[in-house]
Parts: C-alpha cells; structure tokens; sequence
C-alpha cells in the first residue's frame, strides 16, 4: 500500500458509522492534568501512582501492543472505559485473539477499539472478535464505509464473543449460545 491510500489523522468508525473522537492519546501521565479522556500506553498505564489511577480511570483509556499482555489489566476491567489494541501491520493478528480474551474470558464490555493497520476485509473478523470502534486510515476502507459496504461473509460455523444472526435454515450450523 503506498501514501496515497491512507488519511493522515484516523477517522473514527462503529457500526453506526463514522463519529468524531472523543479520546486523545498521550504517552506520558502529564497528560491527566486536564479533564480529557486520554488512551496511554499499557506500560504507562500501569506505573502510574495507583491513587492517580484511580482518579482518572473513568477517562482513561489504554492501548496494548501485539506483544504485551492482557492479563495486568484484569483488575481494571470492571472501571475501564476503554482498551485499545494495536494492529502496527495487516499481518499482525495477535490482537484479534486479545480480543476475544477481553470479551470472552474476562468479561470486559467496554469500548474495544481497533487501532493500526485497520483494513476493509479486516472488519467482519474484527466484529466477530468484540471489536465496537476502529481507527480507520486507508482511504478504500473509509470510501466503502461511508458508502454503507462493510462487506463480509454473513453466515459461519465457529462460535465467537459477538453472537452470529440467528437463522433457521442451517439446523446444523453451530449458534453462540
């Protein structure tokens, strides 16, 4: 993909369409002096004093990286309003399985955000995975979104942390449950 087909500053989509962002990112906690949400970095996240954390964690984001773990947000779940995972290329996958790590086994039903690399065909698996909002740069995707084209395969045969539509032709097709 050359310069050309990416935006410079990401927009913003759900599957209500696109939205202006609300969240800002910083990579260093002086960033908490004002009343804005801000997306830190995992690490940053978690060095932060744990009193200032718990002051601002209702506008507190936190971004994770393919290779970081999960597992040290766990306690913050419940109270975090947002998690961002990082997709830095569109051959990167380790963040759809954080994904459904989130929603699946840790019960978070916050806002699940796709950052990175976000491509069109990309979309439906993100969706399958939990994903609610995606920072989205390159240019085909964002023309084929504003035109209502997510695109995708509607029907499947794996379970996944967003339930399939419910259809009565396949009896032998598996539901979530």
């Amino acid at each position: 993909m050359d310069a050309s087909e990416t935006t410079e500053r990401p927009r913003l989509w759900t599957q209500a369409g696109f939205r202006t962002d609300e969240w800002r990112r910083a990579a260093e906690e002086e960033a908490l002096t004002g009343t804005e949400k801000v997306i830190l970095p995992l690490e940053t996240f978690l060095a932060l004093d744990p009193a200032v954390r718990e002051t601002a964690l209702p506008r507190l984001g936190v971004e994770v990286l393919p290779g970081e773990a999960v597992e040290p947000l766990v306690p913050f779940l419940d109270r975090l309003p947002l998690v961002a995972l990082a997709f830095p290329a569109f051959n990167d996958g380790r963040s759809y399985s954080k994904a459904q790590l989130l929603r699946t086994r840790h019960g978070y039903k916050g806002e699940l955000r796709a950052s990175g690399d976000v491509l069109i065909d990309q979309l439906p698996f993100m969706l399958r995975c939990g994903f609610s909002s995606f920072e989205v740069r390159n240019k085909t995707a964002i023309e084929r979104l504003e035109a209502g084209r997510l695109g995708g395969i509607p029907l499947y045969y794996q379970p996944a942390a967003a339930a399939a539509p419910r259809t009565a032709k396949y009896a032998w097709r598996r539901a979530a449950g």
